[in-house]
């Protein structure tokens, strides 16, 4: 599944699609049928990448991908607003078998299942997953090197010459 460019926005419900960037921040699109446009600036709101997203776990963190791999394949997801935390639980439990269950809270799997039912029918839920960018791939493909400018040599200017008979009646 590929879930690069699918955002999530602290204070703002919902997922996003990042589209772009200018001068204020990030251009994000909404994931449902209105397909909205806003602006989240860069200073004041936390964004963070569903592909870096990971739940706690028992010994390692777990993957928000793994978790939404096995959420596929299960048939009895609960409903996210009606569910309580015992059901929230035991679903979890069942598709992340390894996860923390003092640090996981109900509101977190909630907000889990929600995202899935977001995303379960979009095109690129059945995508197969980029290769990461390696550190150094990172900085050549995603930062352009400016290119060498030919300037031009600025012009010398004459300095006022002073005479030699000022000169030598300073020096005397």
């Amino acid at each position: 599944m590929n879930l690069r460019g699918l955002v999530s926005v602290s204070g703002k419900p919902g997922l996003f699609k990042l589209i772009g960037q200018n001068k204020s921040g990030f251009i994000l699109e909404t994931l449902d049928e209105l397909k909205n446009k806003i602006v989240v600036n860069i200073s004041t709101a936390k964004m963070a990448s569903l592909e870096d997203i990971t739940v706690f776990g028992d010994n390692t963190d777990l993957k928000l991908s793994d978790i939404f791999s096995k959420m596929k394949e299960s048939k009895n997801i609960p409903d996210p607003k009606s569910a309580d935390g015992k059901v929230l639980r035991s679903f979890f439990t069942e598709v992340a078998p390894e996860h923390d269950q003092e640090r996981v809270y109900a509101s977190d799997m909630k907000k889990i299942i929600t995202w899935f039912n977001t995303i379960k029918d979009l095109p690129l839920f059945e995508e197969a997953a980029p290769e990461p960018i390696s550190e150094g791939a990172a900085t050549e493909s995603l930062v352009k090197k400016p290119e060498p400018v030919a300037m031009e040599k600025p012009k010398a200017t004459k300095a006022p010459v002073k005479s030699a008979t000022r000169l030598s009646q300073k020096s005397k």
